[in-house]
């Protein structure tokens, strides 16, 4: 009986990373980009741990413009903009 709360402890810690990025999902499915399924719609790996995830065609795109307009955080506005895949 005792290993029941560390199976769910353990479960909690590891999901965690999973939701990490999940509003960015959620926020790109709200305005309208319905092709925005998962981590990897921007990223290379299915579950990318923050700066240490290679980024595909669309994420380099988000970080070029995050780098241009020199702002914190990427908008996701900015896929009106994006003409890759």
């Amino acid at each position: 009986m005792r290993i029941a709360p560390i199976l769910i402890a353990a479960a909690m810690v590891l999901a965690l990373p999973a939701q990490a990025k999940l509003p960015f999902v959620k926020k790109a499915k709200d305005l309208g980009f319905a092709e925005i399924t998962s981590c990897k719609s921007c990223h290379v790996d299915a579950m990318p741990k923050k700066g240490a995830s290679a980024a595909n065609e669309r994420g380099a795109f988000l970080t070029k413009m995050k780098a241009d307009k020199k702002v914190a955080e990427v908008d996701l506005n900015w896929l009106k903009e994006y003409k890759g895949k």
